[in-house]
């Protein structure tokens, strides 16, 4: 049973809403965003960001720890300074895991589990481009959910002990090259534009 405290909510709420509004800021110029900016950027932003976390969550509980999303003050306010300065990193908390013993294994897992799912929601938003070239709304959508996830998956597979990508390759080496590699050749596209 998936279980949520009133603060976890609250702590993912804040978190969704700062960051949604931090990257509309940065894609709008750093302008103020008009509102339907600040929708698409939710659309492709913030579930990458909420999916990504929630994964985590989820897949710690279904091996039977407590798994809770923590909000950190002091992520979110440098990455209030980073978009002031105009550029934009962000960290704004994570889910902690407490368990009697969690394998190498089973933290692989749980920390693959993000990325994974940034690469998933990266594919969907190229393929509501593939699919539905209207343009407008639904072409900003797919170019920035695309990008965004890409770029989600690529910073957190960087095996350094803080992000995701240090317990993936302690656990199977082979899973993080595949991984890095798939989202190595999305944000190639990404970034080139070849695929827009």
């Amino acid at each position: 049973m998936m279980r949520f405290t009133s603060r976890e909510i609250r702590d993912l709420i804040i978190s969704m809403v700062i960051i949604t509004v931090l990257f509309a800021y940065i894609f709008s110029g750093r302008t103020l965003p008009s509102f339907s900016l600040i929708v698409v950027t939710f659309i492709a932003v913030g579930l990458g960001f909420i999916l990504h976390e929630l994964a985590h969550k989820f897949v710690a509980m279904r091996y039977g720890f407590w798994a809770e999303y923590h909000l950190w003050v002091e992520g979110l306010i440098f990455a209030i300074i980073t978009a002031a300065l105009g550029f934009l990193f962000v960290a704004p908390g994570a889910v902690y895991i407490h368990g009697e013993y969690i394998s190498r294994e089973q933290n692989g897992k749980i920390s693959a589990s993000g990325p994974a799912t940034n690469l998933i929601l990266a594919g969907l938003f190229f393929l509501l481009l593939y699919y539905f070239p209207w343009g407008g709304l639904i072409t900003l959508i797919g170019v920035l959910g695309f990008y965004v996830n890409s770029f989600l998956a690529m910073i957190n597979l960087i095996p350094i002990s803080m992000l995701d990508g240090a317990k993936i390759i302690r656990w199977n080496p082979i899973i993080w090259v595949v991984m890095a590699g798939i989202t190595g050749v999305m944000v190639f596209y990404a970034f080139t534009g070849l695929v827009f």
